[in-house]
């Protein structure tokens, strides 16, 4: 993978990570139960299943690519244009309704871990981003496994990074949350229409 084609993969995960989803709202609601240090377990979970969410999205990739050369330039487009319908739903989204999260009584570090594994595993649209995010960076010509690894390395590194943050800041993220949550969503569903009509013409 050429460094503009990674740092640009780095940016946009960025962007990924500090949109609201299941595993983020986890995260942020352990924090505040739980402390940031027992979320560490939740965000792990949440971190492994989405990497192997990615390997299968890989794999179909992998897959399809072996059998027409032409095949990542369509999934390119298709994927452009689910991650505009991704954005354009998020921007109609209500505003985020957190439930109060007072301190919680004892917790094992598995269930924690489970917790988060499960949200990440639990929801099969991830899958069908995956196969729409992924190729806008593939070369074809390169070692496909070899870019999937350092995808997901960087995937892995900032998801956790951001996923511990709002755990950390909990507290004085939720109500901002709460207060901007539409504002926020059309911020996020405008980052995604962009990515979506910008990276299939990427080169």
């Amino acid at each position: 993978m050429a460094l503009h084609t990674w740092l640009l993969f780095v940016t946009a995960v960025t962007g990924l990570a500090l949109t609201p989803g299941p595993n983020g709202l986890l995260a942020l609601s352990h924090g505040a139960r739980y402390g940031h240090r027992k979320t560490l377990f939740t965000i792990s979970g949440g971190v492994l299943g989405f990497t192997l969410l990615m390997a299968l999205s890989m794999i179909g990739i992998g897959t399809l690519l072996q059998a027409s050369a032409q095949a990542l330039t369509v999934l390119k487009w298709l994927g452009g244009a689910y991650l505009i319908w991704l954005g354009i739903q998020l921007w109609r989204a209500q505003a985020l309704h957190l439930t109060s999260v007072e301190n919680a009584g004892p917790v094992s570090h598995a269930s924690l871990f489970r917790q988060g594994l499960l949200s990440a595993l639990s929801n099969p649209k991830v899958i069908l981003f995956f196969g729409a995010f992924l190729p806008q960076f593939l070369d074809p010509t390169a070692d496909l496994w070899l870019q999937f690894a350092l995808m997901a390395l960087t995937f892995a590194l900032i998801e956790g990074s951001v996923e511990y943050l709002l755990a950390s800041t909990a507290h004085r993220i939720r109500p901002w949350l709460q207060r901007s949550g539409k504002g926020f969503n059309r911020s996020c569903g405008a980052l995604f229409a962009l990515m979506g009509a910008a990276l299939p013409m990427a080169r």
